[in-house]
């Protein structure tokens, strides 16, 4: 197994059980775990694909289908251990996203791509699938979370994975630093309540003119 494969296994597995938690949430049936767990495993990978207009990934190899059905399933028959199926599917969601990006990243590194496109790649790969799953399961995105870092970490992964590459680092190491970097922050916007400074508007002073 190469590299880029184990790294799309993993991404398919650990979103897969984001996606059957969030089925969970919606109290879906077991073909709804499955429906929702495929649609967050494969998401971002295919929206990667068809930009890059290469074969999508879980076309050409079925297996990630039967990984995230099979993934789906266990998660539909343990999920009511979980005393909260949302925090479990936060922290989940931040190992999926420290699997997918490193998964973008390298898939557009292979592509031949330039750096502005992997780091794209990287971002796509790792936010579409949680995004897809939120809107369709009808919860607020975590990527749109106010003051949440996940688009942030996704993009800072990619730059450390993208610099670590220019500085001549091998690309095995470049990418487990991507993963790395996405997983310290989000993990810390979890635990330690890390954010960015949010736009807030502030309301005209008294006599000031309308704009």
């Amino acid at each position: 197994m190469t590299l880029l494969h184990f790294l799309d296994y993993a991404a398919v597995a650990v979103f897969a059980v984001t996606g059957a938690l969030a089925a969970s949430r919606s109290q879906l049936d077991v073909v709804g775990f499955i429906f929702i767990a495929c649609l967050t495993a494969v998401g971002g990978g295919t929206i990667r694909d068809t930009i890059l207009d290469r074969d999508v990934f879980w076309v050409a190899d079925p297996v990630n289908l039967a990984v995230a059905s099979t993934v789906a399933i266990l998660v539909f028959l343990s999920a009511h251990l979980l005393e909260s199926r949302y925090r479990a599917l936060l922290w989940i969601d931040a190992l999926a996203l420290s699997a997918a990006v490193p998964a973008g990243v390298a898939v557009a590194l292979a592509d031949g791509q330039g750096w502005p496109i992997v780091i794209v790649m990287g971002m796509i790969t790792g936010c579409m699938g949680g995004l897809l799953r939120d809107v369709v399961c009808n919860e607020v995105p975590l990527v749109l979370k106010q003051g949440e870092l996940y688009v942030t970490c996704a993009f800072a992964g990619a730059i450390a994975a993208v610099v670590a590459g220019l500085a001549g680092v091998e690309p095995g190491i470049s990418l487990g630093l991507c993963a790395l970097t996405v997983l310290i922050l989000r993990a810390g916007s979890l635990a330690f309540g890390w954010r960015l400074p949010v736009y807030r508007s502030e309301p005209p002073k008294p006599g000031s003119p309308k704009r």
